[in-house]
């Protein structure tokens, strides 16, 4: 195993393993558009949350060794596969489907090789070192509860003889679990959250909010039935959405992404980047990216229904349940673009915020009106929100971008002279 270096970038291997996550984002957000219903929604949260740990610690292995050198392929594969299967078990993690495998017990041992492959890697380099490695054996301890909590989840409560008990045990169950890696990731692990290359560690969850936002333009691609021509309708709501998605795109790529990957070059002490790595990345991603997909499950069920003949022109109204996933899915994601700002700079972005309400103050009103007129609302509202934000100039961002680009040409031009040189 190769060590990275603090000037290191994402690996094509590491874009291969991402390639996955699209097909379980597409995948999580196709099974809970089927029937979707509050149990339904939390189980959806708590699979991505779930992916996100086992994303979050592939993003860390790779950070502190070259992915694509020595044997970290081979773990990649590993990690590749246990990752597909899983997705693909997905449909049975909660509960058995008859006439195939046992869903629950694939589910969790796809998970289970995930997180053991990840800590395998950490615990050759700790083998030497006797005090890090009874601390990774103790690491080792809570993937271990939270898969014996998944089986235990899956199995147990379909036998119970009362069935109003069994989903609220096993969603009980499933939240322990997740309590159980992230409360022992955050206390056990300090000293794989410092990251070795900035870079990196900020490409990484850059691209994986692309990958999100990959979601919503399938989203858009495949709501309509197949078969049925582009009507009107069809038209002007995949317009909206795209509108909604690049505002989004800007809002986050535009300057955040440049600010956040500075502050934490610039952070020197180990407890400011142990901070910023953990804090803004890790655990502030998580719902923006949750805010994301829910976004394009809001957007799949509006872009179907227009497509629909039976439909009306400007469509039925959007209602209160799936009005709240397509506004509360963008007013998440602006949400958690203010809370990075202010955890990674404390700055307070009120432009954002201002988006945020003015979502949640329309929102109840909007939900009783056609849905393409509400999707046009929420699009005005974004845009708004994002033109407000990019326009209020306080030399912040004419800095952030102008230090972006020094850095690109200077990294271009040492780049040039070393292939002028050795190629």
């Amino acid at each position: 195993m190769r060590s990275a270096a603090p000037g290191s970038r994402t690996t094509r291997l590491e874009l291969f393993y991402d390639l996955v996550f699209v097909f379980a984002f597409l995948n999580v957000t196709t099974l809970t558009a089927s029937e979707l219903t509050p149990a339904n929604l939390y189980r959806f949260l708590l699979v991505l949350a779930l992916l996100w740990w086992s994303w979050t610690g592939f993003a860390r292995m790779g950070n502190f060794f070259r992915a694509d050198q020595g044997v970290l392929p081979l773990v990649g594969f590993v990690t590749v596969a246990a990752t597909f299967m899983l997705v693909l078990s997905e449909p049975s993690a909660f509960e058995d489907l008859p006439g195939g495998l046992p869903g629950p017990l694939v589910f969790a041992g796809c998970y289970f090789v995930i997180r053991m492959a990840q800590l395998t890697v950490f615990g050759w380099v700790d083998r030497a070192d006797p005090v890090r490695r009874r601390r990774l054996l103790l690491r080792a301890v809570f993937p271990t509860v939270a898969t014996v909590l998944l089986v235990i989840a899956g199995t147990v409560p379909t036998r119970l003889p009362q069935e109003r008990f069994a989903i609220p045990l096993q969603l009980a169950l499933w939240t322990l679990a997740l309590l159980v890696e992230y409360v022992g990731g955050v206390t056990l692990a300090r000293q794989w959250w410092v990251v070795v290359s900035a870079g990196h560690w900020a490409e990484r969850h850059a691209l994986i909010v692309l990958v999100a936002l990959g979601e919503s333009i399938i989203a858009l691609g495949f709501g309509p039935k197949h078969g049925l021509p582009l009507a009107g309708p069809v038209a002007v709501s995949a317009l909206l959405g795209i509108v909604v998605v690049a505002a989004l795109w800007w809002a986050y790529f535009d300057t955040l992404a440049f600010a956040m990957e500075q502050a934490l070059h610039h952070a020197r002490d180990e407890a400011t980047r142990v901070r910023l790595t953990r804090d803004v990345y890790t655990f502030m991603h998580l719902p923006m990216v949750a805010g994301v997909i829910l976004y394009a499950l809001g957007l799949k069920d509006l872009l179907a229904e227009a497509a629909d003949p039976a439909t009306p022109a400007w469509g039925l109204p959007l209602g209160d349940f799936w009005g709240a996933i397509l506004f509360g899915g963008v007013a998440l994601y602006l949400l958690s673009l203010a809370g990075c700002w202010w955890l990674a700079l404390r700055e307070v972005h009120w432009p954002l915020l201002a988006a945020v309400v003015a979502l949640a103050v329309v929102g109840p009103f909007v939900f009783r009106i056609p849905e393409l007129i509400a999707l046009g609302v929420l699009g005005m509202i974004t845009g708004a929100g994002v033109t407000w934000e990019t326009r209020r100039e306080d030399g912040l961002r004419r800095r952030v971008r102008r230090l972006a680009l020094e850095e690109q040409i200077a990294a271009e031009a040492e780049q040039s002279h070393w292939r002028q040189k050795h190629l």
